[in-house]
C-alpha cells in the first residue's frame, strides 16, 4: 500500500475521533493562516509524506468542525463513516461518471440509487434525475427543464432560438432561498422575472394570493416556486392545493427541496410534503439530512423529455450501447465524479428505517435544544421546530439593542468552542439560527449545549451598541 494513502486514512480517522474533544470553531487570523499555507513551489516537488504531514498541520487551523455533533449553524449535515469510505473508493477507483461506456458501474449505481431515492422521498415512479455538485446545481437543472418545456408550449425552442425574443417568464415565490434565484440568473431568466406571493403568518405561501398573481397575467409562461423546508422555520407550502392550482394555469412547480424533502421517508413528518407529488421538478442535497459527503446534489423532473432536452449535447465521438442510461444527457456536467457510490453504501447501510431514524432523531434534538434554551432566563423562543430548524434571540438586559446583544452572545458562544450557531436577520430581527442536521448530534451534546449557553450568559456579555458598557465581565 502506498504509504500516503495509508497515513491519509490515519490522520482522517484522527480527525473524525476528535470531534467530542476538539472545539467546533475556527478563528483563525487570515494572515497566520496564509502564511503556513503559503509554501514555495519547489523546482522539484516533496516527499509526498512530508507534504501531507505538512498539509493535515497547517491546515487543521483553519478548519471548523462542522462534521461534528455539536455544528448547528447554516445546514450542514456530518458524514456516515460508510459513506466517508465509500468516498475515498470513489477518489481512488477514479471513474468519469458521464457515461456508461465511461464506467458502467457507476452508470448503473446510479439508475439504482436513482429508484431508491424517489421511492424513499415519495415521487413518482416515472421522474427523471441528475446527480449534480449540490441543490444550487440541482435548482439549474430543475428549472432548466421547466424553462424548457414552458416555452415550447408558447411554441419557442429555447435550445434552437435562445431567449433573445422569447415570450417573458414569470417565476412565483413565496419563501425562497437565494440559490434559487441565482439559478434563475444562470439561465438567463433574471431576478425581475421573481412575483413576490403575499405568505401567511407561519411563513407559507398564501394560495388565495397565487390565485390572484397567476390570473393576473394568464398568457406569460409561469414557473411556481415552494419550499419543502424553508432554511428558518422548516416550514413547507400547501403542496397539493399550490400544484392543482398552478396546473391549471398551465404553470410548471418546482420545489426547493434542499433539506426538507427528506421528511418523506418518515412516517412522523411525511404529513409535511403531501401532494409534492404533484411538482414538476424537485431540487434537493443529500450531503444535508442524508448526511454523505459533499457532491451530492440530485435534480428529479416529472417530464423526462422536457429534462432531456434541456441537458443533453451531441458528440461524435460518444460510444452507443443500447438500453443503458448515459449521464450527461441528464445533467450540466461532462466529466464529473461517480457521486452515486457514497449514497449507494448510505442509503444499503440505513435502509428505509435507519433514514428515518436519522431525520427523526435530528428533529428531536432540535426541538430539545430550542425550547431547552428557552427556559434560561433572557431566551425568547421565536420558532419552536417543525422539524430540524429553529429561532431564538438574546434579549438585551438593558432593553437598548436586542439585535445587537443576540449577536455578541452568538458571538461568545462561538468563541467557547463548546458549539458553533449562525446569526441571521428574520422579520427584522437578527437571530440565532439553529439547525439540527447531524447524525452525529446525540442526546447528551444537548444540555451540554444548553449549560454553555447558560455560562456566557451568566458571565454577562458587552452589548456593543452600548457605548457605556464593559467588556465582558465576570461575575
Amino acid at each position: 500500500m502506498d504509504p500516503e494513502l495509508k497515513r491519509a486514512a490515519e490522520l482522517a480517522a484522527e480527525y473524525i475521533e476528535s470531534f467530542d474533544t476538539q472545539k467546533v470553531t475556527s478563528e483563525p487570523d487570515p494572515e497566520v493562516l496564509a502564511a503556513k499555507l503559503r509554501k514555495e513551489l519547489t523546482a522539484d516537488g516533496l516527499p509526498p509524506l512530508q507534504v501531507l504531514e505538512e498539509l493535515n498541520r497547517d491546515a487543521r487551523e483553519g478548519l471548523l468542525n462542522s462534521a461534528g455533533g455539536r455544528f448547528f449553524g447554516w445546514v450542514i449535515g456530518g458524514g456516515i463513516p460508510v459513506s466517508i469510505a465509500a468516498d475515498w473508493l470513489t477518489a481512488a477507483w477514479d471513474q468519469n461518471a458521464a457515461a456508461y461506456a465511461c464506467s458502467p458501474s457507476a452508470a448503473i449505481v446510479e439508475e439504482i440509487v436513482g429508484g431508491w431515492l424517489k421511492d424513499i422521498l415519495g415521487l413518482p415512479e416515472q421522474a427523471s434525475y441528475a446527480f449534480v455538485t449540490g441543490c444550487q446545481m440541482a435548482h439549474v437543472t430543475g428549472l432548466a427543464a421547466a424553462r424548457h418545456r414552458i416555452l415550447a408550449d408558447k411554441g419557442w425552442s429555447v435550445s434552437e432560438q435562445g431567449l433573445a425574443g422569447s415570450p417573458p417568464i414569470r417565476v412565483l415565490v413565496g419563501t425562497h432561498h437565494e440559490t434559487l434565484v441565482r439559478a434563475l440568473r444562470q439561465l438567463g431568466i433574471g431576478r425581475q422575472a421573481l412575483v413576490h406571493v403575499a405568505k401567511r403568518d407561519d411563513d407559507t405561501i398564501d394560495v388565495e394570493d397565487l390565485r390572484n398573481q397567476l390570473g393576473k397575467s394568464p398568457e406569460s409562461p409561469t414557473i411556481v416556486a415552494l419550499a419543502a423546508g424553508d432554511l428558518n422555520r422548516g416550514a413547507f407550502d400547501p403542496f397539493g392545493p399550490v400544484c392543482d392550482l398552478a396546473h391549471e394555469h398551465g404553470a410548471w412547480v418546482h420545489v426547493d427541496g434542499a433539506f426538507g424533502l427528506w421528511v418523506s421517508s418518515s412516517d412522523r413528518f411525511r404529513h409535511l410534503v403531501s401532494g409534492i407529488e404533484k411538482a414538476d421538478s424537485w431540487a434537493t442535497d443529500a450531503h444535508k439530512w442524508l448526511n454523505v459527503p459533499y457532491d451530492s446534489g440530485i435534480a428529479f423532473v416529472a417530464d423526462p423529455v422536457a429534462h432531456k432536452s434541456a441537458m443533453t449535447i451531441e458528440a461524435c465521438y460518444k460510444v452507443e450501447v443500447e438500453g443503458v442510461r448515459d449521464q450527461f444527457e441528464w445533467g450540466p456536467e461532462w466529466s464529473r465524479r461517480a457521486r452515486g457510490f457514497p449514497l449507494y453504501a448510505a442509503l444499503r447501510s440505513l435502509g428505509r428505517n435507519g433514514v428515518a431514524h436519522l431525520i427523526e432523531g435530528c428533529c428531536d434534538r432540535a426541538h430539545e435544544l430550542v425550547t431547552g434554551l428557552g427556559q434560561l432566563p433572557g431566551v425568547e423562543v421565536l420558532a419552536v421546530p417543525i422539524i430540524n430548524q429553529g429561532l431564538v434571540r438574546f434579549l438585551d438586559p438593558a432593553g437598548t439593542d436586542h439585535d445587537a446583544y443576540t449577536d455578541a452572545v452568538i458571538t461568545c458562544i462561538n468563541a467557547t468552542g463548546e458549539a458553533w450557531f449562525g446569526p441571521t436577520t428574520w422579520n427584522d430581527m437578527r437571530v440565532m439560527r439553529i439547525s439540527v442536521t447531524n447524525f452525529r448530534t446525540s442526546q447528551e451534546d444537548v444540555p451540554r449545549v444548553i449549560a454553555a449557553v447558560k455560562g456566557v450568559l451568566d458571565q454577562g456579555v458587552s452589548n456593543p451598541s452600548d457605548r457605556s458598557s464593559t467588556p465582558l465581565s465576570k461575575k
